[in-house]
């Protein structure tokens, strides 16, 4: 059951959070105690409906008109709905950060101001924001030998990407975001691909975004100045949608897309800020100050290998829903993992993979059999089939800092995969741009079936792996010949033909 309401191309949050003003039992439960304990204690200060005094706009309209307005609407609730808060704390000197594309504030407060922030009027409820140890996975153990460069990642090829190569399409023109654990920027097999890399020297302004503030012994430290990566994890994901080093590793499925990142989690870790931050950032990217956001800057697709568990504080989820159908809105085509927690069935149970905005990855192997950590659907209260579709995330081999390949597997290294092919397919009909359910359509109806199997669960909600979709597989297994094809030929509502 979807907890949004919509105006025009915009989310909104749900409107039983209204401006009614909020009270002690507002203050999500164990929080007061825990600022009791402690002394204070991280929390998100959500305000009342999100419903944007808007008309809708024109679905033909260039795409970058339309995030411009909508960027603009965001920032002015926000400014309008937080004013007194953002007051009430500066005027008792409390560090805050401020969110306008989810409406709200983080701040670590005592208990005394927790109770005093839910007897306002202005405040729906107070969340906590609490932070839990990585989940992510690390690399498998293998031999020096095994682990030499590889000419040709083995799920580049059964997605079908050299192909489409062939045919001149590498992805030109497209922009891909990483939310992830960081990135090594000037990773062989990623330097000459970076938004900010010119040939002679780097700009990181508006291309890397740091949301972690406040880690203590993390090696990149706080707001990294450049793309750092404290795991790995995000730069082996970004490997696989765009990593290529020029003399013939070639592990990424969109070699002529340009990527930029953004860190959501400090050494695998991330909170509902954190989350919600980069998003903010991928909507309307920054300088290095956090200032100046421009939208026209935004990437045309965005790859998410994380999930936000209820202990990560995605209790509701719903400021996290609200960002992801904005930046959906905005027309940034979202990709989500579905999560490891397979083989059973409704095992999508957390966000961002559980939102209908995000289109979901499942992972296969190299026999396309769906990999048994995978996670199925369908997500309970939801009668849409999940995962949407499947691509390679077993021992996939990608880049890992520092200057280094590893093997990984993962519903987090089949996502990056779908990202590649969604670049791919707007660079072949740039009028792609802005319309990530055309993307997420096509892809579906392109997907493989012929020999995509699951091995290790015969069925979930009432469909076997001989119904196509399924909520083991989805439609199938990303093709991405097929998917450049049904792009090449599609009736898309605008085609601006503009570069980024």
């Amino acid at each position: 059951m979807r907890s949004f309401a919509s105006f025009g191309r915009f989310a909104v949050l749900p409107l039983a959070l209204a401006c009614a003003g909020a009270s002690a039992d507002a203050i999500e439960p164990g929080l007061l105690a825990r600022a009791t304990q402690d002394g204070r204690a991280d929390a998100l200060i959500v305000f009342g409906s999100s419903r944007l005094p808007l008309a809708p706009f024109d679905p033909r309209a260039d795409v970058r008109v339309r995030r411009r307005a909508e960027v603009a609407a965001l920032r002015a609730r926000a400014d309008a709905e937080q004013a007194g808060v953002r007051a009430w704390l500066d005027a008792r000197g409390v560090a805050y950060r401020a969110y306008w594309i989810a409406n709200l504030i983080q701040a670590r407060l005592s208990a005394r101001e927790l109770a005093a922030l839910a007897a306002r009027t202005d405040v729906a409820r107070i969340a906590a924001n609490p932070r839990l140890p990585s989940r992510l996975p690390r690399p498998a153990v293998a031999s020096a030998a095994a682990d030499a460069p590889r000419s040709l990642a083995w799920g580049v090829e059964r997605v079908g990407a050299p192909a489409v190569w062939a045919a001149g399409d590498t992805g030109q023109g497209v922009v891909i975001g990483g939310e992830d654990t960081g990135y090594q920027w000037d990773h062989p097999a990623l330097k000459t691909h970076y938004r900010g890399w010119n040939g002679t020297s780097a700009e990181h302004d508006r291309n890397w975004h740091d949301a972690i503030h406040d880690s203590s012994g993390n090696p990149c430290g706080n707001d990294a100045p450049a793309p750092c990566d404290d795991y790995g994890h995000g730069t082996h994901t970004a490997g696989t949608f765009v990593g290529d080093d020029g003399e013939g590793v070639q592990i990424g499925v969109a070699p002529g897309a340009r990527w930029i990142g953004c860190r959501n989690m400090d050494a695998g870790a991330g909170t509902p800020a954190r989350y919600i931050e980069c998003m903010q950032w991928m909507l309307a990217p920054t300088d290095r100050d956090d200032r100046d956001p421009d939208p026209d800057l935004a990437p045309d697709v965005v790859s998410n290998s994380w999930t936000c568990s209820p202990g990560e504080g995605c209790t509701t989820g719903a400021e996290i829903e609200a960002a992801v159908d904005n930046l959906v809105a905005g027309g940034v085509f979202f990709v989500a993992a579905a999560a490891n927690d397979g083989p059973s069935c409704g095992s999508i149970t957390a966000p961002p993979a559980i939102y209908a905005a995000s289109f979901v990855v499942g992972a296969t192997d190299d026999t396309d059999a769906l990999a048994m950590f995978s996670s199925r659907g369908p997500v309970a209260g939801d009668a849409t089939i999940r995962p949407d579709a499947s691509a390679p995330g077993v021992d996939v081999y990608s880049a890992w800092p520092p200057n280094d390949y590893r093997y990984l597997s993962g519903t987090s290294m089949a996502t990056p995969h779908v990202a590649g092919v969604a670049a791919l397919m707007i660079a072949a009909n740039p009028g792609l741009k802005g319309h990530p359910d055309q993307v997420a359509a096509i892809l579906r109806a392109t997907a493989a079936t012929a020999g995509v199997t699951d091995p290790w669960n015969s069925g979930c909600g009432g469909l076997t792996i001989a119904d196509w979709p399924n909520d083991q597989v989805g439609y199938g297994r990303v093709d991405a010949g097929a998917a450049v094809r049904a792009a090449l030929a599609a009736d898309v509502l605008f085609t601006d033909g503009f570069d980024d």
